[in-house]
């Protein structure tokens, strides 16, 4: 247990700073897998507006800083050649 006034409100500050980042990326994986949905159901078109909307939500988790903005690219990526093989 911390003792100091500084320590105790460290802690304070840590545990809402992890809810919100939690928070942040289970609205990416809830875009992530609405896309796979669209994906899997064989909706090209749904897919690309769901790909969008989850590149807008990986970029700005990024720039939050609760991912790495290489992971952000990464998992873009990924999602793209997704996208990509289904259409070809």
């Amino acid at each position: 247990m911390a003792h100091s006034k500084s320590a105790r409100k460290r802690i304070r500050q840590n545990i809402i700073r992890r809810l919100r980042n939690r928070r942040r990326k289970d609205r990416v994986k809830d875009s992530i897998r609405a896309f796979e949905a669209a994906v899997a159901a064989g909706q090209p078109d749904q897919a690309a507006d769901r790909l969008k909307e989850a590149y807008k939500r990986l970029d700005k988790v990024a720039a939050q800083g609760a991912i790495h903005k290489n992971a952000a690219a990464r998992k873009k990526s990924r999602l793209a050649r997704r996208l990509k093989a289904m259409a070809g």
